[in-house]
């Protein structure tokens, strides 16, 4: 029988018989030892035999349940042994058997070993595509399929990227925003001033790019931030508080990004945020207590990318999965693509640090098109008079070689999707949704009824 089909009662049983019986050979060895040793059965008369009375009584019927107890009798050659292998058979698996028992006490920790395995490689996958590592986790039963264990996942962060965490949280269906809403939720912002408050909240994840996932996250922030301050809370509403926490990354990137010579003022800061709280202002003395308090000490932002708060708000951006067509070769590969600051990068994974390709959008059209062995397919081709699209890409050997290619065909995983990267490309270069979304919400914030 093997030891991992016993029920734990008789795991446990098994285990304290092969301790006492570890003790019993002990003590027979030593007897036996004895320079007036005798091998016929007078010899017994050295023993304990209340010792051996048990285990005649209790140790034997357990032997074929142990064969290493057998294999031990066997070649302690005491007596024959009680179970009908042979001792050339109980020695051939000896090696086997006591490898075996020596890991049976043991035996949960070999699950816990097995699932911190699968937890680690449930990390590695939603760092390189947040979907499929979810995915992944929840099919090995080591997360449940609601929002709530998806989010203390990622609240926990133990070993995972935040930019990846920020992709996931950012996506638009109900699942992931539920798993939102339940993640922004696990943050407590009681008693904290809104620098605090928003100084936890950012360290938890990266933002992602794309101004539409940025409204959904901080949209979510405002309200709980609210409801955390109970009869404390001075905002009217959320939108103050949204427009508010605005204010406070633009003035942490102008007073501490080196290329911004003009620093704001504190009375600058002051006006930038006149009537927003329903058509009246907010203390000066709370507008001056967060100057002060970001001039002092600025935001720590995770730095999965190297990128900061500026790059990541203030350019028309979106990112995403697409299916890219070769150059050369005309076979689909899965890319991370990035549309930002009037160019478009694509990466092999998410966490890549460095892209793959970079297509600056000059001479650039955009167009739907058919494949035979894609759907919701688009195109960007060279125009503007221009013989080639002007890229770069990575070689096999990681040199940086120029592109040659007329079109770059992509397709998206839906002809929603794929009509909102054809929009974005187009509007890229003039317009940047980012400054449209915050002026509708200061408009709301002040005219709030």
């Amino acid at each position: 029988m093997q030891y991992s089909t016993l029920s734990r009662e008789r795991k446990g049983s098994v285990t304290s018989t092969t301790h006492n019986v570890a003790n019993w050979f002990s003590s027979l060895k030593r007897t036996k030892k004895g320079k007036n040793h005798k091998s016929d059965a007078t010899s017994k008369s050295a023993w304990d035999l209340a010792t051996l009375a048990t285990y005649r009584t209790t140790l034997a019927p357990l032997m074929c349940s142990c064969v290493r107890v057998c294999a031990s009798y066997v070649v302690y050659g005491l007596f024959p042994c009680c179970c009908s292998c042979s001792s050339g058979h109980l020695k051939d698996e000896l090696v086997e058997v006591v490898s075996e028992m020596e890991s049976l006490d043991s035996g949960e920790d070999g699950k816990n070993s097995n699932k911190t395995k699968m937890m680690s490689i449930g990390r590695k996958k939603f760092n390189m595509d947040p979907k499929k590592g979810i995915e992944y986790l929840i099919e090995k039963g080591l997360l449940q399929n609601t929002a709530e264990s998806v989010a203390q996942f990622l609240h926990k962060g133990e070993g995972l990227n935040k930019t990846a965490i920020g992709d996931y949280l950012g996506e638009k269906n109900d699942f992931n925003e539920k798993v939102l809403q339940a993640f922004v939720d696990l943050h407590d912002f009681t008693d904290l001033i809104l620098v605090q408050a928003l100084r936890q909240f950012l360290w938890s994840f990266r933002l992602p790019g794309e101004a539409q996932k940025i409204d959904r996250m901080m949209e979510c922030f405002a309200k709980r931030y609210c409801d955390c301050q109970g009869e404390n809370n001075i905002f009217e509403n959320s939108d103050t508080c949204y427009v508010l926490s605005f204010a406070i990354i633009m003035l942490n990137t102008s007073l501490h990004n080196p290329s911004v010579k003009d620093k704001p003022t504190i009375e600058q800061f002051i006006n930038m945020n006149r009537g927003i709280n329903q058509g009246q202002d907010l203390p000066r003395e709370l507008l001056v207590g967060l100057y002060e308090s970001i001039k002092a000490e600025p935001f720590k932002i995770p730095e999965d990318d190297g990128n900061d708060l500026m790059h990541t708000f203030f350019n028309p951006d979106k990112e995403g999965w697409l299916w890219k067509q070769g150059g050369r070769y005309k076979s689909w590969k899965r890319r991370w693509f990035i549309l930002n600051d009037n160019c478009l990068y694509y990466f092999e994974y998410t966490t890549d640090k460095e892209p793959r390709g970079i297509i600056p959008l000059e001479n650039i059209s955009v167009r739907e098109c058919t494949d035979r062995q894609k759907q919701h397919c688009f195109e960007l081709y060279a125009s503007g008079g221009a013989d080639f699209i002007k890229a770069c890409k990575t070689d096999s050997e990681g040199k940086v070689v120029e592109g040659k290619h007329t079109v770059y065909r992509m397709s998206a995983s839906s002809e929603e999707e794929k009509n909102e990267w054809m929009q974005r490309l187009k509007q890229s270069i003039s317009h940047n949704p980012f400054y449209d979304m915050l002026a509708n919400r200061k408009r709301k914030a002040q005219h709030h009824n």
